[in-house]
């Protein structure tokens, strides 16, 4: 387990951005050209309800980091739950955890899954590197393929592995930048795509939380059959607002992280 949490998300951008260049040029738009102070609001990963694996395992990581565990959330439709977790101290991300319920898909599914995560030792599991150490596995096209005819959080993790599935700016840190439609104009001005399911922002002022998020990147995987081209991960942007006592909302909304999810779907 990591003892300092800088170092760990220092990793944790390192083993995204290279995947994800997107999100560097994005950072550098941003942080270069605009001027702004960029502050990251929450990072998410994914993973499998089966030992070694758990979310709780992945949790672990930031607990012993001093994080404490906030709300969780259900997706029924995709068969999925999740857990964020509160930092420290103010100036780190939260992180927002999710596991697929694999017992809930098809015996196929759980065949294919059970056999990727029996190789992934507990050793493995409890080092400093494993939230950015990529995939445990070998698995090829074929198979890619057929999972995610059922489930594309099976196939993405699949494909990548453990790593941040995205980070997220946190809008209210800006200054040039008040509003999610603000930086979803900025986005689509150099070129990118909006994830637009459920509307290009997602949530509502009366829910404390608005987000947006660009659509993930396709980049070249190196399957054990052949390299093929498929989306890999994405950039989010968050604007929270005050409860009742004044402090900023810190949870997140179940309707608009469904939506947030879909980012990775590799049917466009």
């Amino acid at each position: 387990m990591h003892t300092d949490a800088d170092t760990l998300f220092k990793e944790l951008w390192d083993s995204y951005r290279q995947v994800t260049p997107s999100a560097e040029r994005i950072h550098r738009i941003l942080g270069a050209e605009e001027g702004q102070r960029i502050v990251n609001d929450h990072i998410a990963l994914r993973t499998f309800n089966l030992d070694p694996v758990r979310l709780d395992a992945l949790a672990e990581h930031f607990l012993s980091l001093g994080y404490r565990q906030g709300g969780d959330y259900h997706f029924e439709a995709k068969k999925l739950y999740a857990r964020h977790y509160e930092p420290p101290r103010e100036d780190l991300p939260k992180v927002f955890i999710s596991e697929l319920l694999v017992d809930q898909c098809s015996k196929e599914l759980q065949s294919t899954v059970k056999g990727l995560v029996d190789q992934v030792s507990p050793e493995a599991v409890a080092a400093n590197d494993f939230l950015y150490s990529g995939r445990h596995w070998q698995i090829d096209y074929g198979t890619y393929s057929n999972l995610l005819q059922e489930s594309e959080y099976a196939a993405w993790m699949a494909a990548w592995g453990y790593r941040a599935n995205h980070f997220t700016v946190s809008i209210n840190h800006l200054e040039r930048f008040r509003t999610v439609r603000d930086i979803n104009q900025l986005l689509k001005e150099n070129g990118y795509e909006v994830n637009a399911s459920g509307g290009e922002v997602k949530g509502s002022p009366s829910e404390l939380l608005e987000q947006s998020s660009t659509m993930a990147d396709r980049v070249p995987v190196q399957f054990s059959d052949q390299t093929v081209t498929i989306p890999s991960c994405f950039y989010e942007f968050a604007l929270r607002y005050p409860k009742a006592d004044g402090h900023l909302y810190s949870g997140f909304v179940a309707a608009s992280a469904d939506k947030i999810f879909e980012s990775t779907n590799a049917g466009r």
